[in-house]
């Protein structure tokens, strides 16, 4: 087994909305622009904060998750990144303990320190007592520091760090600044490729802001971390010869980089498309509609009916469609968006979905397809209905209740589950290959 060295930080905080994401950016660029080369992860299935993060920091970034990708996957991530980086930086997901495994758990996993993110706006020696409870809360956990979001003024920062034991040091005090936070809407940040000139100017100004609190100084002194390699499965070129053409635009963009590779892996020639913009559907074997924002599209989707027209054909003829959450929806019969304006959609399955404000469903769930089990979760503001029965549900994490309905109609497989290919590479060659048998 393998083994290479590098410094290595879990940015982390006691609850969302703390400004983790922020940091980790703002740090990113930081080192970036110092000419280091910064490896990024991201803690569970988020979409969003990766491709921030991507831009942030120049680097590919992926999602970890050792209940969705399994420990051995996650650890030849590290060793792969801790082979050319600098230094390896992991945002966490939640609160530090949230969820089951919790970011806490990786941390502990790969004995990578903590840094806590806190906003301290309104608190002061009480923040100083939480991140000490949050310190003290596992054994097997290794915490670095303090940095605190939205301190105000030095009077501030030092009643904060005055309460710190030396072993739980305040890293950085950051200044209440809206030159740096980042944009969101309602499932999370924004999209990096829609706001992207923005995010360099807020990018640099956080790097600034990092740097004016001394942070550099902390991070020449990060914990170097050994990082073993795995034993990783052969992945077989069960999808040789096949053509799948993925639905990639403004309307349908959370895809896995881990998908794609694993996709190329297995022989599958990849042709992007767009729903929104194309006139004519190329010559392709399966097709696969992944997430995304048809409701903030839902016009411009169902005027272009000349793609929507194609769609149905391709799906008439009996081929392969894998349709996730946004995907799902553009398969209904019409989409009514935020507005509450109704349009209709490809028609592929009967029923009708809807946006539905704040509230929704997320969480991680295991497909149990005809083809296996394959990791997933749903993250989702919309609901279906008057949809046929499904093949099976969703099983979730740890919850008894049923999970997301999952339909199969002909060829087409479709759900509000996003899936995470990697976790049954042969199950999900057979969802594009359905003639496929494969031998376990």
């Amino acid at each position: 087994m393998a083994v290479v060295s590098c410094p290595a930080l879990f940015i982390a905080a006691p609850a969302s909305g703390q400004g983790k994401t922020t940091v980790t950016a703002a740090l990113a660029r930081l080192l970036t622009r110092q000419g280091k080369v910064v490896r990024v992860f991201k803690t569970g299935p988020d979409y969003l904060d990766p491709q921030i993060l991507q831009q942030a920091s120049a680097q590919p970034v992926e999602q970890l998750d050792m209940w969705m990708a399994g420990e051995q996957y996650c650890q030849q991530k590290f060793y792969e990144a801790a082979k050319v980086a600098d230094l390896i930086l992991v945002e966490g997901a939640m609160g530090i303990f949230d969820g089951e495994p919790s970011s806490a758990d990786l941390a502990a996993r790969f004995n990578i320190p903590i840094a806590i993110v806190m906003d301290v706006k309104g608190m002061a020696q009480t923040a100083a007592a939480i991140a000490v409870g949050l310190a003290n809360f596992r054994d097997d956990v290794e915490f670095a520091g303090l940095i605190a979001n939205n301190c105000g003024t030095d009077r501030h920062r030092q009643l904060i760090a005055d309460e710190l034991p030396d072993s739980l040091p305040l890293l950085a005090n950051l200044p209440r600044s809206e030159q740096v936070a980042l944009p969101e809407r309602h499932l999370g940040l924004v999209q990096a490729h829609e706001v992207a000139t923005e995010l360099e100017t807020r990018f640099e100004a956080g790097a600034n802001w990092l740097e004016q609190a001394g942070f550099g100084d902390f991070i020449d002194k990060v914990k170097v971390i050994e990082f073993h390699s795995a034993e990783v499965p052969v992945i077989q070129t069960l999808l040789n010869g096949v053509k799948i053409g993925i639905a990639k635009d403004e309307a349908f963009t959370f895809i896995y980089a881990a998908n794609i590779r694993l996709l190329e892996t297995m022989g599958a020639e990849l042709v992007y498309f767009s729903p929104l913009h194309d006139q004519h559907l190329a010559e392709v074997d399966a097709l696969w509609l992944p997430g995304g924002y048809p409701e903030l599209h839902a016009q411009g989707l169902a005027q272009n009916t000349k793609m929507l027209e194609q769609i149905k054909q391709f799906f008439s003829q009996d081929k392969p469609v894998l349709a996730e959450c946004g995907g799902f929806l553009y398969c209904l019969q019409t989409l009514t968006d935020l507005d509450g304006q109704q349009y209709p959609m490809a028609g592929l399955l009967a029923g009708h979905g809807a946006m539905r404000g704040r509230s929704g469903c997320q969480g991680m769930q295991a497909a149990l397809l005809p083809e296996g089990e394959v990791r997933a979760h749903a993250h989702h503001r919309s609901r279906s209905e008057q949809t046929p029965e499904p093949i099976t549900h969703g099983v979730r994490q740890r919850h008894p209740a049923p999970g997301e309905a999952i339909y199969r109609e002909r060829q087409l497989t479709a759900s509000y589950l996003h899936l995470f290919f990697p976790s049954n590479a042969s199950a999900v060659a057979q969802l594009f290959r359905p003639s496929l048998k494969v031998v376990s």
